[in-house]
C-alpha cells in the first residue's frame, strides 16, 4: 500500500494539472472571441455613427429642396395669377373693342334703315301721286 498512495498522489497532480492546463486552453480562445466581439462592437459603433451623420445630411439636404421646391411653387402661383389677370383683362378689351364696334354698327344701320324708310315713303307717295293722274 505503500507504493500505491504515491502513485495516487502523483495520478491525482497530474490530473490537477491537466484540468488547470485545459482551463487555460479554454480561456484563451474565449478571450480571442471576446476580443474580435468587441472589435467588431466598435466596428459597428463607428458604422453606426456615420449612418446617422449620413441620415442628418440627407434631411438637411431634403429640408433645403423642400424649401426651393417651395418657393418655386409659390413663385408659379404668382406668375399663374398674373397670368390669368392679364388674359382677363385682354378677354374684357376684346369684348368691349368688339361690343363697341357692334354697338356703332348697330347705330349707323339704324340710321340707314330710317333713311331707306324715308326713302320708301317718298317714292311710295310719287307712285301714288302719279297714279291717280294716270287714270281719268
Amino acid at each position: 500500500m505503500k507504493g500505491v498512495v504515491p502513485k495516487v498522489a502523483v495520478l491525482v497532480i497530474a490530473a490537477g494539472i491537466l484540468f488547470c492546463a485545459s482551463c487555460r486552453e479554454q480561456q484563451l480562445p474565449g478571450e480571442k472571441k471576446s476580443r474580435l466581439i468587441a472589435a467588431e462592437n466598435m466596428q459597428l459603433r463607428q458604422d453606426l455613427a456615420r449612418r446617422e451623420d449620413e441620415i442628418a445630411k440627407l434631411k438637411t439636404q431634403h429640408e433645403k429642396e423642400m424649401k426651393q421646391q417651395q418657393e418655386q411653387l409659390v413663385k408659379c402661383l404668382e406668375k399663374k395669377a398674373a397670368l390669368e389677370k392679364q388674359l382677363k383683362e385682354s378677354v374684357k378689351e376684346q369684348v368691349e373693342s368688339v361690343l363697341t364696334a357692334v354697338v356703332e354698327e348697330n347705330a349707323k344701320l339704324r340710321e340707314e334703315i330710317k333713311a331707306l324708310k324715308a326713302q320708301i315713303e317718298k317714292l311710295q307717295e310719287k307712285v301714288e301721286v302719279k297714279r291717280p293722274a294716270e287714270t281719268p
